[in-house]
């Protein structure tokens, strides 16, 4: 069992590096850009990854394009919001909104799969709208406006990525001999063709933009790529497979809320705010509930 906790402390430390430098990268350039350079690199490891570990399997067309929309819905649409959102809000405000994801899978679990919903959730959804309300009412207090777009953004990207887990859950289910790692490489071709339809509708000039940083910019986006994106992942699958069901990880997401806030704070040399530290004990109350 200790070994399912280090690979889920890894998972979320991994993760909350690289939202550091999404949220650094999106503000310079775009969030749509971002999401592009992490799908790419994130691709490109998972092919070497499944070639080394002895190559691909063969796969119906059915469960090869739930995994491309499982990609394209949870690693492209809802990743396109949740770095917005950091640029926006930060990486620790968002995180904490992740809460809610939950109890939205439990409603999409209700209306799809007919599964019970837990009335605990409904109390823990209670303590997550003070933290939202908290947040808006920080930007009011220090802008003067309620910052209501960053809120919708983190809750969109938190409802697509939902959606995405239970389609890339039922795809494994229908093709057990398909590895994780190797639905995750589908997963990210899925989100590279819906940024490719992106392009088309709103250019983000990825290959003109990526000429234009200097070497270390791309080591530092590609580190942070390989952190968030590739890493996480690994550490994530890892848990999972040793500790044989979601139970033993969940129960200690809190975590990568408390590594995003800290980093965060650290990168930015300033101490965490009375809104935040309230915001997170109203997180700690509504986790309670869900664990």
């Amino acid at each position: 069992m200790e070994k399912v906790y280090i690979y889920a402390l890894l998972a979320n430390l991994s993760f909350a590096v690289g939202v550091q430098f999404f949220t650094h990268y999106a503000r310079r350039i775009s969030s749509l850009w971002v999401n592009c350079f992490k799908a790419v690199v994130a691709a490109a490891l998972f092919a070497l990854t499944v070639a080394f570990q002895g190559g691909f399997h063969g796969i119906s067309a059915w469960c090869l394009s739930l995994f491309f929309l499982s990609g394209a819905i949870g690693l492209g649409l809802a990743d396109i919001f949740l770095i917005k959102s950091f640029s926006l809000m930060g990486p620790g405000r968002t995180m904490l909104l992740y809460g809610f994801q939950p109890f939205i899978i439990g409603v999409i679990s209700y209306f799809a799969f007919g599964q019970a919903v837990d009335a605990r959730k409904f109390l823990a959804i209670l303590f997550f709208i003070v933290c939202l309300f908290i947040f808006s009412l920080e930007s009011f207090r220090k802008h003067g406006h309620w910052n209501v777009k960053a809120g919708l953004f983190a809750l969109c990207a938190i409802t697509l990525d939902a959606l995405g887990v239970l389609l890339t859950r039922y795809a494994f289910n229908l093709a057990p001999g398909i590895g994780t790692t190797e639905g995750n490489f589908y997963r990210a071709l899925g989100a590279l063709v819906l940024l490719a339809v992106l392009s088309r509708l709103r250019p983000f000039q990825f290959f003109k933009k990526l000429k234009t940083l200097r070497p270390m910019s791309i080591f530092w986006i590609g580190l942070g790529s390989f952190a968030g994106t590739y890493l996480s992942l690994v550490f994530y699958l890892s848990a999972i497979r040793y500790s044989g069901a979601l139970a033993a990880v969940s129960g200690i997401a809190i975590t990568g809320t408390i590594f995003a806030s800290a980093f965060e704070c650290a990168i930015e040399r300033k101490l965490p705010s009375a809104y935040l530290m309230v915001s997170f004990a109203f997180f700690l109350g509504g986790m309670s509930f869900l664990f």
